[in-house]
């Protein structure tokens, strides 16, 4: 009697290349400690064969007053640098604003814009958010466009309000993006959004880009309590991850990249 056939391993799932993983540090750490950090993640960027390897890029988007040292830790080892916000004018009588020219100037290569906290807390609505978006890119950086739902739905209805505001933030520009799909009611949750529901939002995201060759080269990633094991769920359905407070820990960052160098099945939630 023959001896039975061996189970057929499941594939792992395949992630995107470059995978990009972004992380904001809002206003959570001190000058030092942001140095600090930045100093540990840089030895992480320096060794992690996710990274050496191109399979991974990392943006950091620190507190303004640490973005010129912080650039200089981190970009010596291709770790980029942005800001969380930016004027929606260039320059001029704003008092406490700080323009795209500026931050260009000074190395920054990302600008966050339209986080849903910047919309709760300081009232920025659509057109805010469209006029920094615009800002950002004739001032060649690259925005990391925060779009998502404020109250939980079903995906498919999630995925068309989603693509309807990525429109409507992006009507009449050009320019690569990083689209950060971050429902708002996922951002600080326990868990993220399901796996179905991100792969369902941001698979019409990248279908949408994709009807759009003005925004050639852009990427779509996931924020909202995203940790590990989330790429692999989604099993590139979305090109990367926008992290909080999980990366705090740069452990929690070595722990994702080691995710994207060796990734192993996991069942969708």
């Amino acid at each position: 009697m023959s001896a039975p056939a061996p189970s057929p391993v499941p594939p792992s799932p395949v992630l995107p290349s470059p995978v990009l993983l972004g992380v904001s540090l809002k206003m959570y750490f001190g000058h030092h400690q942001t140095l600090n950090w930045a100093r540990k993640v840089a030895a992480l960027a320096d060794r992690h064969p996710a990274v050496t390897s191109g399979a991974a890029r990392l943006f950091v988007l620190p507190a303004f007053p640490a973005l010129v040292p912080a650039a200089g830790i981190l970009a010596p080892y291709g770790v980029a640098i942005g800001a969380q916000d930016l004027a929606t004018e260039d320059t001029g009588p704003y008092t406490g604003e700080v323009g795209g020219p500026v931050l260009r100037e000074i190395g920054c290569r990302y600008a966050e814009v339209g986080h849903a906290e910047r919309r709760r807390l300081y009232g920025e609505g659509d057109t805010v958010v469209a006029a920094k978006t615009a800002a950002a890119l004739r001032n060649g950086l690259t925005p990391v466009l925060c779009v998502g739902e404020r109250d939980e739905t079903d995906p498919a209805d999630a995925a068309a309000r989603t693509v309807a505001e990525a429109e409507r933030l992006l009507h009449g520009l050009e320019g690569a993006v990083v689209l950060a799909y971050e429902p708002q009611w996922a951002i600080g949750a326990p868990e993220p959004a399901s796996a179905d529901h991100i792969a369902t939002v941001c698979t019409a995201l990248r279908g949408w880009l994709d009807t759009r060759p003005q925004h050639g080269d852009s990427t779509v990633i996931y924020g909202g309590s995203a940790g590990p094991g989330l790429l692999t769920r989604l099993a590139g359905t979305a090109e990367g991850l926008f992290l909080g407070r999980f990366a705090h820990d740069p452990a929690n960052v070595e722990a994702i990249l080691d995710e994207i160098r060796s990734p192993v099945p996991v069942a969708v939630a």
